[in-house]
């Protein structure tokens, strides 16, 4: 392994970033950033469970996961974003694009083509974000938030308004409500893709680059790394999973329509920013970003059940997702 391998490496673990160049006070910043999002999980889990009988169920369990199995797909593969040093705001109107092709593909064609034309779209899109954030030198967000328009234009034309209708193709739902051990589809499908996120990010070079990358351009180009790829495989990966996320949700109801999903999206972002990824790049993990949307999924499975005002919900979550931005900055400001 040359040197340069080495020090883009290092940066594949957070133990490797909490202990390069900040002594021992930065030890605990980083463990807080490392593993916080556990804590406030596992204390409303145990709240929730206590205060409410029907939480701790099966049935709604699995409930939860079932809703958020788009959610959980779409913040799984924006954490690579992220982490690149990138961010991605077009995801909800690819999910909208997405769902809609695989809708007017999936009236007339077999579902699997159907899927595979909603993500190859979703994957397009990914791609065009990339080469344009990275090549053009246009900040990605800028040029995820023109995008996310362009999308929603072309969703727009493509259903003219109008409802796109599956009832008569049953078999599109298979892919989210066929029952498999006691769960439905859509969960076993948001598990794989979890999954394959967090393998690529913490087990393979692709993910160690991407750190380095989000943690330092230059210093990565310099490292050797194609600096420019690995963003665009990022972005790719996270258009890929809205796509598959839409195509669940349309597979769920039997039916698509041209709508804005902005909410959607930040719903993403702040999962993905409450689980401790850094919002500045270079640093974060998968599994801390399923925490942190799930976490916001028992924010408001509580509420419900605990028969709470829901307005107050959003002002919780808006509470929330500005403590976990400012431990970022906190930690960050502790290292230097």
């Amino acid at each position: 392994m040359s040197a340069g391998d080495s020090s883009v490496g290092a940066r594949d673990s957070d133990a490797a970033v909490a202990t390069t160049g900040r002594g021992a006070s930065g030890w605990p910043a980083a463990r807080l950033r490392s593993g916080g999002i556990l804590i406030p999980f596992l204390i409303l889990f145990a709240i929730l469970s206590i205060s409410k009988s029907t939480f701790l169920t099966s049935a709604n369990l699995t409930d939860i996961l079932d809703q958020q199995s788009a959610t959980l797909i779409m913040a799984g593969a924006g954490t690579l974003v992220l982490i690149s040093g990138g961010i991605d705001l077009s995801i909800g109107a690819v999910y909208s694009l997405a769902g809609v092709i695989a809708a007017q593909v999936g009236q007339h064609d077999p579902a699997g083509i159907a899927i595979a034309a909603g993500i190859g779209v979703g994957l397009l899109v990914g791609i065009v974000n990339g080469i344009v954030s990275t090549f053009l030198r246009i900040n990605s967000l800028i040029t995820t938030l023109a995008m996310s328009f362009v999308i929603g234009g072309v969703a727009s034309l493509i259903t003219g308004g109008n409802l796109i209708s599956l009832f008569a193709r049953p078999g599109f739902g298979d892919l989210a409500r066929t029952d498999i051990l006691g769960a439905k589809s859509s969960i076993w499908v948001m598990l794989l893709m979890v999954v394959v996120a967090g393998i690529l990010l913490s087990r393979t070079a692709i993910g160690r680059y991407m750190y380095a990358v989000g943690g330092s351009m230059e210093a990565a180009r310099l490292a050797g790394v194609r600096v420019n790829l690995i963003r665009i495989t990022a972005f790719a990966f996270s258009g890929g999973a809205a796509a598959l996320a839409g195509i669940i949700d349309v597979s769920r109801v039997l039916a698509a329509e041209a709508t804005d999903q902005t909410t959607l999206a930040f719903t993403v972002l702040a999962g993905i920013v409450i689980g401790g990824t850094s919002i500045l790049g270079g640093e974060g993990a998968v599994w801390r970003t399923v925490c942190g949307v799930l976490f916001i999924a028992l924010v408001g499975n509580g509420f419900e059940l605990l028969g709470l005002n829901p307005l107050y919900q959003q002002l919780a979550l808006g509470v929330i997702m500005l403590f976990a931005v400012g431990i970022d900055v906190w930690t960050r400001q502790r290292r230097t």
